[in-house]
């Protein structure tokens, strides 16, 4: 898999709680304003052995949570199904950024996959004239925060109580 650079951990502004972060390398999207362009080259950042990244991430101390973000972290979504299936057995909860939204994710099956092992989904466009620096876990208002188990569950998107503390703003 190609990762962007090396895993970061004690991150407290990608999730709730203290958290590792895979940045993933690839992103189509091309987003105006991207806090990330450096990840988008498909070709760019390195290319890691899957049990090698499995193995730091479950060394990590004191993490409460993994986070997946990028460029978009669905493209590459058959590596990371493995990933999370093991992280998960660690009592990791899972965040991931992409975007896609939530309904383009649910339309591709292996898409699909990835989001069953996910707790929280932050998606949507990063939109530059929608950018407010007040948002918790979020670039720019059209953005969700979904609670991808419960929207599975109910059929429909259902917007996860982080989401709710912006909704003042």
């Amino acid at each position: 898999m190609r990762l962007a650079r090396k895993l970061q951990t004690d991150s407290i502004v990608d999730g709730v709680g203290l958290r590792t972060v895979l940045w993933l390398q690839g992103c189509t999207h091309d987003c105006l304003g991207c806090h990330n362009p450096s990840t988008h080259a498909i070709d760019g950042g390195i290319e890691v052995a899957l049990s090698d990244v499995i193995h730091e991430i479950k060394g990590c101390r004191y993490q409460s949570g993994l986070t997946l973000s990028g460029g978009e972290p669905f493209l590459q979504a058959a590596s990371l199904i493995e990933i999370v299936k093991e992280v998960r057995s660690s009592s990791f909860n899972i965040w991931a950024y992409s975007g896609f939204t939530f309904e383009e994710l649910v339309a591709k099956e292996e898409y699909r996959q990835l989001l069953s092992y996910i707790d929280i989904l932050v998606d949507g466009r990063f939109c530059i004239e929608q950018k407010d620096g007040r948002l918790q876990y979020k670039g720019s208002k059209n953005q969700r925060i979904i609670d991808v188990q419960r929207s599975i569950q109910e059929g429909n998107v259902v917007i996860s109580c982080y989401d709710d503390m912006n909704n003042a703003l």
